[in-house]
């Protein structure tokens, strides 16, 4: 019936970011490469731009998102 919730750890989420950040691909490209989600992958994109305006350190409520 209802689709099972998958959990990323941290490592997963960070290297999904970097796969978007350093090659230029689409969120939805990178995504389908990795079986997941494009809308949870754009999140973790969000919330990582968000985190890098802020500056170093500067993690908030966004990090488990």
């Amino acid at each position: 019936m209802g689709e099972t919730r998958r959990s990323f750890d941290p490592e997963f989420r960070a290297g999904a970011v970097r796969i978007v950040r350093e090659t230029g691909k689409s969120i939805a490209s990178v995504a389908k490469d990795l079986g997941m989600n494009a809308g949870t992958l754009a999140n973790w994109m969000q919330t990582d731009r968000l985190a890098r305006e802020m500056g170093p350190g500067a993690r908030g409520a966004g990090d488990g998102a």
